[in-house]
């Protein structure tokens, strides 16, 4: 039996093709009414983390932030104490790789075992299974679960040891960010220097300067509509997590300081809830003191 915790826009969108691929699968969500489609399908409902972890050999968390996989597995109900020993932790949640290394021990203290797995792709790659996984923990519980994730995603990247999977999505993430606020902001100079918007948008999308994914992000730009894949106040939150751990790190990261300012003004202003391509409206309308949605 495999359990699930976090059935947000991503976790939902797993589960369910760990469902159709003939998994048995128990399920938890803070609000029972996300679970719903699974539950119709299939899945079975657990009232608590502690009762999904005493159905499931495996247990996956895919959970916003820190906190709430701290919530999770030690608040009330919370389900480390009643995972089996041996038996198997996957965090796909973006945390920080200390906060990582922190959840590995405490696992290890009830002889319980750990992957730190977060994904890279957003709504569309997980629910096509086309998610790419950065695993860090012992190889042996990889190989265990090695099925399941290629169910859900289309590559796995072991990185080594407990905490550099959670490495590894947080130095992608910052490239993602970087790469969305930059372009948003060449496309505002183009308009600005009376360039029509779409003129801007694919020639930089045609020339060598521009990274792919952001070819996915073309018609929320022209269109102005900013339909939710990767919510900007989750890369606002990311962006501190990297700042975080730069400073324990003892390394200067001052553009993504600058970054995170500017993703955290547009949260503010009413985008946190769009799309993170959404940063391109918060920077383009500004120039016209617009500084909502």
């Amino acid at each position: 039996m495999i359990g699930f915790i976090g059935l947000g826009l991503m976790g939902s969108r797993m589960a369910r093709n760990l469902l159709e691929s003939g998994h048995e699968l128990i399920v938890h969500n803070r609000t029972k009414e996300k679970a719903a489609p699974l539950l119709e399908a299939g899945a079975k409902w657990a009232n608590s983390p502690k009762e999904a972890a005493e159905q499931a050999d495996v247990l996956f968390t895919m959970l916003a932030h820190p906190k709430a996989v701290e919530a999770a597995a030690f608040g009330e109900n919370g389900f480390l104490h009643h995972l089996s020993p041996e038996k198997l932790w996957v965090d796909c949640s973006t945390v920080d790789p200390s906060f990582t290394r922190q959840m590995a021990e405490e696992a290890r203290k009830q002889g319980i075992r750990f992957l730190d797995a977060p994904v890279s792709g957003s709504v569309i790659p997980a629910e096509k299974g086309e998610l790419v996984f950065f695993v860090g923990g012992d190889q042996k519980d990889l190989k265990k679960v090695e099925s399941m994730l290629n169910v859900m995603g289309k590559a796995i990247h072991y990185q080594g040891e407990n905490g550099k999977g959670t490495a590894m999505k947080l130095v992608v993430n910052l490239m993602l960010a970087h790469s969305m606020a930059a372009f948003a902001e060449a496309v505002t100079l183009g308009e600005a220097f009376g360039l029509e918007t779409e003129t801007v948008v694919n020639t930089l999308l045609n020339g060598p300067t521009a990274a792919p994914f952001l070819n996915g992000k073309r018609e929320k730009i022209l269109q102005r509509q900013f339909a939710t894949e990767f919510p900007l106040a989750y890369m606002q939150k990311d962006l501190q997590l990297i700042a975080q751990a730069a400073y324990e790190h003892h390394i200067s990261l001052p553009l993504t300081n600058v970054a995170k300012e500017i993703y955290g003004l547009a949260s503010q202003n009413g985008w946190a809830q769009e799309d993170f391509s959404a940063i391109y409206s918060f920077l383009s309308t500004k120039k016209n003191n617009c500084l909502s949605p």
